[in-house]
């Protein structure tokens, strides 16, 4: 490698700032989306060494890394290459995740905003979430995604936060000793909410006091934290962060006595109410009590709610806008999940990490199940202090919970558990999973018509378990692979100048992939510079979901306009009429912005883009049309922007009609050329859609549209083996019949067979987005390496196949309508339709899963 590619001994990676500020940061090598606008930390971790992917990264296009091991980085390279590589970046550190974790912290530095840092036991991304749902109608927030709170994540997080945010939640959490003191400095809280204490990560500190004070070590800067005040070990931290760094305005929530605490708010009582609980407040300053119904009962959930509205009123929200916020609340996502089990029995699944608080939380979640007369737990050993004692604690709980059965699983559990004959409760002990398994598998451990929790610390791979007793049930799901996604986008990138802009479509319920917000997300992470959706209230629910891109909105309605500039969302502007009706609401609007003061604020506010029509003759502008435009946008002055210009290639995927689409192309692009002179500056251009990309390279201009490609489905047919389909949608095999010869299969009896068949029912029909069109043989499934033709008219909810040929099909196979084969291009082209129809049929009743390997 040439020393003029390496640069050694690098002790501030902060002095390349400015290089890096807009690129995108990378840890894992197969989630690379812009090579060439990608740094490259390798990380040398227990499992992998990221210097081991430094070459193929190179071979990709990355052209900056961050090394800490030069050897490492170097042996995979032979002499030419070192040669050739002459034009990549070197960056040799000490520590990786330190650069990443100084060069996070440093931009961290560029901003001055509010700033939520949380940190806790239990409760951190609950917290998260609703806080961002609460505060988004007043916030651009940005949050960590999921649960980012690592020493990783959290400089990932933060490095995502940018001067359109005005709010940011970002959460940490910590495994050991001397942690906090690296994340404190990359999120920089001036709000702090230490949730709780539990047991979790209780091994790698000395005691809980210790832990304590290493996380409250988040909140050595905060201005306000926000905290209840029954955790002793809590207090102490907080005690200690008065002695040191002097003291936090401490605005949490108190159950004991105010003298003690005389700035919390104080909890006046708690009551038990349909759905939920009532609780009374009392906040000292405001001197006003405060009334609120949650909707809820669960414990954690209360306090986790009680933290955000304490935060709430912290950032002076009136109580009955508090309220109404909490009404609206989205449930979060849990890991402790209600599953149906084998012999009529419920499942609890907390099988993500065992302790006590979470044990008592879920023992309320399993009393909530009166539907069954037994209640039953499977527990794993602690990783608690003082087992004897804590045991004994935890059988006297189930006891009182009314649990009649306990397996214990594990040594710890097995040696300090003495049961008390009083309490009647039947006790097993295993030593491992493997041994449990081997009993019930045996048949030497039954159930039966009861509710079994299941919670156990990750270690003892409790999911084993759960996959035993599930009832596998019948069920449609279409899966979406984000991994694939990313993977077309890199590919359309890959035909693309880098300077060319993308403007990705995520309308139509994001092609039938779901919600459009993990698809956003994803967009947004891999830095694609537009989005695009069909109506105003797709954007507000994406800005509401933390999505910060630009959007353009397609179909914008005239009483929508005060919407989309409190969201920030760009209009479609396509005729004289709606471009009239906005130049005027502009004009307006920058008045009240100027009497508000805002002054040279208000410059290039109002976004439009303008949609010329050359041939596809369904909206936009006529060549006609140019000079009242133009009126029309100069009469409102430097606040009113031609963000771009575009056009809509009515045959772009056909090649028959390649005359057509060039002139459609020299067309806009003359149009273009004379709205730029007539207004002075220069705008953005695009013109082609995913088929145009791979056929059109010579009208990319300085945008692309990209929509059904990013999906997987070139329907130019040029470029189809580079895409992967990102959707798969399955079904399940609920019954198996005999059927003969005399016999009739389906609505209007218009299945028949010719032979004695075996013939399956589907649980997926026409209300599920399974055309009608696909009944009578027409369709085919896929299962065990075969298509399995329909037979009958497909029915609203099911549909009848013929597997007599497949010996292996059997009931609760998983069965699959489209994905990899057949292709959603493949049903499409059986009842003559276009892959657009099928995805977008896909029911909103159908479970989306999004996963990425």
């Amino acid at each position: 490698m040439p020393t003029s590619s390496l640069v050694s001994n690098v002790a501030y990676i902060t002095d390349y700032y400015k290089e890096f500020r807009y690129k995108q940061l990378l840890t894992d090598s197969r989630k690379l989306a812009i090579p060439h606008d990608t740094i490259f930390f390798a990380i040398k971790g227990q499992r992998q060494d990221g210097h081991n992917f430094i070459k193929s990264l190179y071979k990709k296009g990355v052209r900056c890394f961050i090394i800490e091991d030069k050897e490492a980085a170097l042996r995979h390279f032979n002499e030419e290459e070192l040669l050739i590589v002459q034009d990549a970046q070197f960056l040799l550190v000490k520590n990786s995740i330190r650069a990443l974790q100084e060069l996070a912290a440093h931009h961290r530095k560029q901003f001055k905003l509010p700033v939520i840092g949380i940190t806790g036991s239990n409760g951190k991304t609950i917290i998260k979430e609703w806080l961002s749902q609460l505060l988004s109608d007043s916030f651009q927030i940005i949050k960590s995604p999921k649960s980012y709170n690592s020493q990783i994540g959290v400089p990932l997080s933060v490095w995502e936060l940018s001067e359109e945010h005005t709010l940011a939640i970002f959460e940490a959490g910590i495994s050991q000793p001397n942690e906090m003191e690296y994340l404190e400095p990359i999120i920089q809280p001036n709000i702090g909410i230490f949730t709780n204490l539990g047991s979790a990560h209780d091994d790698g500190f000395e005691n809980r006091i210790e832990k304590a004070t290493e996380k409250a070590k988040l909140f050595e800067h905060c201005k306000f934290l926000i905290s209840r005040d029954i955790y002793s070990a809590v207090n102490t931290a907080i005690l200690y962060l008065k002695e040191r760094k002097g003291d936090p305005h401490f605005f949490g929530w108190t159950t004991q006595d105010v003298a003690i605490y005389p700035s919390a708010v104080d909890m006046r009582y708690l009551d038990p109410n349909v759905g939920g609980v009532n609780v009374g407040l009392y906040d000292p300053h405001t001197d006003k009590k405060l009334n609120f119904y949650l909707p809820f009962s669960n414990p954690a959930h209360v306090e986790n709610c009680l933290h955000c509205i304490v935060t709430m009123l912290l950032f002076e929200y009136k109580e009955k806008e508090i309220q109404e916020k909490i009404n609206k609340l989205k449930a979060v996502e849990m890991r402790l999940e209600l599953k149906q089990g084998l012999f009529n029995c419920s499942l609890i699944d907390d099988t993500y990490n065992n302790d006590f608080a979470g044990l008592n939380v879920a023992l309320d979640f399993l009393l909530q199940q009166s539907n069954k007369p037994k209640r039953t737990v499977i527990l794993s050993d602690m990783p608690e202090e003082n087992q004897k004692g804590l045991y004994e604690k935890i059988f006297q709980l189930c006891a009182k919970k009314g649990v009649e059965r306990v397996i214990a699983v594990g040594e710890n559990i097995k040696r300090t558990l003495i049961p008390d004959t009083e309490t009647l409760i039947d006790t097993q002990f295993f030593a491992t999973t493997e041994d449990f398994l081997s009993d019930f598998a045996d048949g030497e451990i039954r159930f039966g018509n009861e509710a079994i929790l299941i919670k156990g610390a990750r270690r003892f791979e409790f999911e084993k378990i759960v996959d035993a007793l599930e009832l596998k049930v019948h069920g449609t799901k279409l899966e979406i692979n984000l991994n694939n996604l990313a993977h077309n986008l890199d590919y359309f990138r890959s035909l693309i100048s880098p300077r060319t802009r993308v403007m990705a479509m995520v309308k139509a319920f994001g092609y039938g992939s779901g919600t459009n917000f993990e698809i956003a997300h994803l967009l947004q992470y891999h830095r694609v510079d537009y989005l695009a959706v069909a109506y105003v209230d797709e954007g507000i629910a994406l800005r509401n979901e933390g999505i910060r891109t630009p959007i353009m909105v397609m179909n914008p309605s005239v009483d929508s306009f005060e919407k989309m500039f409190v969201h920030n969302l760009e209009p479609e502007i396509y005729s004289v009429a709606t471009l009239k009706r906005y130049a005027e609401y502009a004009k307006e609007k920058t008045y009240e912005l100027n009497l508000a003061d805002f002054g040279a604020d208000v410059k290039d506010v109002f976004k439009i883009h303008l949609k010329l029509d050359t041939g596809m003759n369904r909206l936009g502008f006529a060549t006609n049309d140019l000079p009242v435009l133009l009126g029309l946008i100069q009469s409102v002055g430097e606040s009113l922007e031609v963000a771009s210009v575009f056009t809509h290639l009515a045959a772009a995927d056909d090649g028959e009609m390649d005359d057509f689409s060039r002139q459609q192309i020299k067309e806009f692009e003359e149009w273009a050329a004379e709205l730029e002179q007539q207004l002075g500056y220069s705008f953005l251009r695009h013109a082609v859609n995913s088929a145009g990309i791979i056929r059109f390279k010579n009208a990319h201009f300085e945008m692309v549209r990209l929509g059904l490609g990013l999906y997987g489905v070139d329907s130019s047919k040029k470029a189809q083996e580079h895409l992967l389909p990102i959707s798969s949608l399955k079904a399940t095999i609920s019954q198996i019949k005999v059927v003969h010869p005399s016999d009739s299969v389906g609505y209007s009896r218009k299945g028949r067979v010719e032979r004695i068949s075996k013939i399956a029912t589907i649980a997926i029909g026409y209300a599920d987005g399974y055309d009608r069109r696909f009944g009578n043989g027409v369709g085919k499934v896929y299962l065990h390496g075969e298509l399995a033709p329909t037979i009958g008219n497909i029915c609203m909810d099911m549909c009848m196949v013929d597997v007599t040929d497949i010996e292996e099909a059997k009931e609760g196979d998983e069965v699959i309508i489209f994905g990899e084969y057949p292709t959603v291009t493949d049903l499409a082209n059986t009842i003559d339709t276009i892959p657009y129809e099928i995805l977008t049929n896909v029911s909103e009743r159908v479970k989306r899963i999004f996963y990425a390997d």
